[in-house]
């Protein structure tokens, strides 16, 4: 595996690390808060063990590293580099990235033969369709070039609740503007009532 480019990302903490091999299945994202939710995933581990690395957000081909403010960033880069490029993928796994049963494919399930099960908890399924498919045609891209990522967490009555991932966790400008547009997206296509929440 090789590194192509470190890039920054709108958070200062976070830096988005893109390689030559996907890391994450299609149409997938895996994001791990702290190093508990990385047990079946050793190059996560790896990155964990890493002092200064808090949060780990995975998408399609690349790796989206959160640090402490305290963290020395360039001794990160190396260290997060140096691992990406000695990690072998696992030839006996059914797949080429790890499947970890959490909820990480945009906040679905990973049980691939119900439709229904791909659906966040709570909430009418048809409107949480349409709600996804917007957010994966108009924002989920967006958020990927700035190595982050959006997490449906559920619907109750008129209130959509949300979780960023990656960069966008704990970066100032998730939590109001770019909150902000999704709301207003979500009214003009969706329902003109809608109300977006952080979970």
């Amino acid at each position: 595996m090789k590194v192509s480019s470190i890039q920054p990302t709108p958070n200062p903490n976070a830096f988005k690390f893109l390689v030559d091999q996907a890391l994450a299945k299609p149409g997938q994202t895996l994001a791990y808060a702290k190093p508990e939710q990385a047990r079946n995933d050793v190059l996560a581990q790896g990155m964990f063990a890493i002092p200064g690395v808090e949060t780990l957000f995975f998408c399609d081909n690349f790796v989206t590293v959160s640090m402490t403010a305290q963290a020395d960033w360039r001794g990160v880069a190396e260290q997060v580099t140096r691992l990406l490029e000695s990690h072998i993928p696992d030839e006996n796994a059914p797949s080429p990235v790890p499947d970890h049963g959490h909820d990480h494919h945009h906040g679905h399930d990973h049980d691939d033969d119900n439709p229904l099960a791909k659906l966040p908890k709570g909430g009418d399924p048809e409107v949480l369709g349409r709600i996804n498919a917007l957010l994966d045609d108009r924002v989920r891209p967006a958020l990927a070039g700035d190595g982050g990522g959006l997490q449906v967490m559920g619907l109750e009555g008129k209130t959509l609740f949300i979780r960023y991932q990656g960069a966008c966790g704990s970066c100032p400008s998730s939590t109001s503007g770019t909150l902000m547009a999704i709301q207003n997206l979500l009214q003009s296509e969706i329902d003109e009532e809608l109300v977006v929440t952080m979970s």
